[in-house]
């Protein structure tokens, strides 16, 4: 079995849940084990606000408005640093739309693809993801719900989930 590359993994987070949300960090996961993470500040129509999201990603819209980088300077620093790759992400429904979202409002093309995760991961790599990243996660000392320690939690999982795969394939199983 060739090796495979490690994959770039992105992760998003948004305002809320929904269709009227909006990305509000990207965080990426690169393949030469770098990463990249940005707060975005709110277009001024980006006005949609979901407590309950703010619980889990634990940014707040203040946050945004004094740290954010301009939305046009996040898209085009993507652009810059993805440019012709295909990224992966465990949330594609979501993600996807909310970097749709990003470049439309930055009136920008999105220069690289974006892929669900499943369309790289073996059977055997998914009969172990949870039970992986668990063990994973139990393992990481302080860890957040951010968008580059998703992406980088998402992209560990993949390599390990790989390696155990291969070896269970080595031994004839």
């Amino acid at each position: 079995m060739s090796r495979r590359k490690t994959p770039i993994i992105i992760d998003v987070e948004a305002s809320g849940f929904g269709g009227a949300s909006y990305p509000i960090e990207v965080g990426v996961a690169l393949d030469d084990d770098t990463k990249y993470c940005s707060l975005i500040h709110p277009a001024p129509q980006w006005d949609h606000w979901d407590d309950a999201a703010e619980k889990v990603h634990r940014i707040a819209r203040d946050i945004l408005e004094t740290y954010g980088k301009p939305l046009q300077e996040v898209a085009a620093h993507l652009n810059h640093l993805l440019e012709g790759k295909t990224l992966y992400t465990d949330g594609w429904v979501v993600d996807k739309p909310w970097l749709t979202t990003l470049f439309y409002e930055a009136k920008m093309e999105m220069k690289f693809s974006v892929s669900p995760l499943e369309m790289i991961l073996s059977e055997e790599q998914m009969a172990i993801w949870h039970d992986t990243k668990d063990k994973l996660l139990a393992e990481v000392q302080k860890h957040r719900h951010r968008a580059s320690f998703d992406a980088w939690i998402i992209q560990e999982t993949y390599k390990r989930t790989l390696q155990e795969s291969v070896s269970l394939d080595g031994q004839g199983v």
